[in-house]
């Protein structure tokens, strides 16, 4: 007992529960680091189902747990992934149920340009198979627009290049709207303005822009990351505004340019895409007026020799009218003559008829028939013996005669009747409506006559067409003939008419 260290003894040390030690620790810790800004890697992230993020910030030596409010990832701008190489900004504390201090952190950055350019390949990849940097999703840029919307910061050199390229080639209405280009807000209000342009209606007091350009001047990876993100990129992707991207400078790549429609190299290169030249245009114009003036001019001429030609080969019109006004009066008056000269004839033909009255006809043949009768019964008087009995015999004679010819007449009808339809089966195959039936068609002058060869027709005649199910008229175009008309139709060598035509 005299051996025991006094030091070891309970002598004033104060005594605390494990409570309260721990309280004091996080209170001295808090005090002393408030707030830190730690690098390291991020290690075993995990998303529990409260929505908080819990991960390791290590490097070679040593390990940091820290936590993330669910509050506050959606405000990093950042996903929280395995191996991504990161700043923390928060506060230092203790978590007492384990014994162990973490950093409860409220900002999130990329440590070094290589963990930037790993998450923007990632995500350009991911953004790629989605489909939004697709070539049939571009659309051609309007020719000249009316209303150019433009994004980008009011303040910079920007707006003022495009403003001033735009008055030397065509002036436009030119819709500015601004937001910040840089920070942590720039991605939110470019995604905004570029969804607020596409909101605005076609017809409303402020007018609709017919072509977007988002623009930013050159500047570091980091500066330009507002347009790597993907608020931005599938802002940009769902406009119905065509869109020209002008951030940066010509070696300077964002994820917006791989879905605008065009990409330009500067800002000012952007107001060219957008508008053409006025002076280039008022050329051209005047180029193509002066060569529609020469064609109609030429066309005009070579229509005034053709028409030239054409009249020195048709007669005097007047000539022409007054001929058949002429032969017009002459037929008229033959008609008229013709006319009263048939109702002459006619009327002479019927005074020299002399008609009987019916009822004089039946009177004198009434009065034949009772002589004829009487002369008939004196007859059979004076021979009333053998007579009768001849008659009667002959009277059967007579009768088997009369069967004999009834039945040998009802013979040579049917004969006659076979012999017809035969005659008429083969009229009809001779006829030439059966060859009109095989496709072909019979041609007729304006008389009704047939025409038999091509070389009797002349330009300009009328002709009709007969086919198995019809008749049409046509008018000949080009005739073949050389030599004068016929006035009839030429005669079969059988000695018909002709109307049968050719067709046999």
């Amino acid at each position: 007992m005299d051996n025991i260290d006094p030091a070891s003894g309970p002598g004033n040390v104060p005594e605390f529960t494990v409570s309260e030690l721990s309280f004091a620790l996080k209170r001295e810790i808090e005090t002393a680091f408030p707030r830190v800004r730690v690098r390291g890697e991020i290690s075993q992230p995990s998303f529990p189902r409260s929505g908080h993020c819990y991960f390791r910030l290590k490097d070679e030596n040593a390990v940091l747990d820290g936590v993330c409010w669910k509050t506050t990832i959606p405000r990093l701008g950042l996903k929280i992934e395995e191996g991504m190489e990161v700043i923390a900004t928060g506060k230092l504390t203790t978590y007492a149920g384990s014994s162990r201090y973490q950093i409860i952190v409220d900002r999130l950055e990329l440590a070094g340009e290589g963990a930037l350019l790993k998450l923007l390949e990632d995500r350009r990849k991911r953004l790629q198979a989605e489909g939004l940097f697709d070539l049939d999703r571009k659309r051609p840029l309007p020719f000249l627009p009316v209303v150019v919307g433009v994004v980008t910061s009011p303040s910079g050199a920007v707006i003022r290049d495009i403003l001033h390229r735009l008055a030397d080639r065509f002036p436009r209405h030119v819709l500015v709207w601004p937001v910040a280009v840089q920070g942590e807000k720039a991605a939110a209000e470019v995604a905004a303005a570029i969804a607020g342009f596409n909101r605005l209606p076609e017809q409303g007091p402020v007018p609709r822009p017919d072509i977007l350009i988002v623009a930013r001047g050159g500047g570091s990876l980091e500066d330009l990351w507002a347009f790597n993100e993907e608020i931005v990129v599938r802002a940009a992707a769902a406009s119905t505004i065509p869109l020209i991207s002008a951030v940066g400078h010509e070696t300077d790549t964002t994820l917006i340019d791989f879905v605008s429609d065009r990409r330009a190299p500067t800002p000012s290169a952007a107001a060219e895409m957008a508008v053409p030249v006025r002076a280039d245009l008022m050329a051209q114009t005047l180029d193509f007026g002066k060569r529609t003036m020469a064609c109609m001019n030429r066309v005009l001429r070579e229509a005034n020799l053709a028409v030239s030609g054409l009249a020195r080969g048709l007669g005097d019109p007047l000539r022409l009218i007054e001929e058949r006004q002429q032969r017009l009066d002459v037929s008229g008056e033959r008609l008229r003559l013709a006319t009263q000269q048939m109702v002459n004839r006619r009327s002479a033909e019927l005074a020299a008829a002399r008609l009987v009255s019916p009822n004089m006809v039946i009177a004198a043949k009434e009065q034949l028939l009772v002589g004829e009768a009487r002369a008939l019964k004196s007859a059979m008087e004076r021979f009333k013996g053998d007579t009768l009995q001849k008659i009667d015999r002959t009277s059967d004679r007579l009768e088997q005669y009369g069967e004999r010819l009834r039945r040998c007449g009802t013979e040579m009808l049917e004969h006659g009747r076979r012999q017809v339809d035969q005659f008429g089966k083969l009229l009809e195959s001779y006829s030439f409506h059966s060859v009109l039936n095989r496709g072909f068609a019979l041609v007729r002058d304006q008389d009704g006559h047939p025409i038999l060869t091509a070389a009797v027709t002349r330009a300009g005649d009328t002709i009709g067409i007969e086919f198995a199910d019809g008749r049409i008229g046509a008018r000949v175009t080009e005739g073949a003939a050389v030599a004068p008309r016929s006035a009839a139709p030429p005669r079969r060598r059988d000695g018909g008419s002709g109307g049968q035509g050719s067709l046999l």
